[in-house]
C-alpha cells in the first residue's frame, strides 16, 4: 500500500480515539475502512481521516455557537 494510507493505530491516534472505536465505527458504517489487499487489515485514507477531522471540527463549532446563542437568549430574557 502507498503512503496515502494509515494503519488503524495511526488513524486512531489522529482522531483521538482507540483502534477499537474505529473498528466499531467501521462495522456500524459510520467511518468505513479500506481493506489491505494482502492481509485484509483495516487501513484508512489520509484524506478521509483529514476530512472527518474537519467535519467534526465544524460540527463542534456549530454546537458551540448554538450553545452561546442560547446563553445570550437566556441572559437577554432574564434581563428584560
Amino acid at each position: 500500500m502507498s503512503d496515502s494510507f494509515l494503519t488503524i493505530k495511526q488513524a486512531a491516534k489522529m482522531l483521538g480515539v482507540t483502534p477499537l472505536t474505529l473498528r466499531n465505527w467501521d462495522r456500524a458504517g459510520k467511518f468505513e475502512a479500506t481493506r489491505h489487499p494482502i492481509n485484509n487489515y483495516r487501513v484508512y485514507k489520509i484524506e478521509d481521516v483529514n476530512a472527518f477531522i474537519k467535519e467534526m471540527g465544524e460540527k463542534k463549532q456549530d454546537t458551540t455557537n448554538r450553545k452561546n446563542q442560547v446563553k445570550k437568549l437566556n441572559i437577554l430574557h432574564l434581563e428584560d
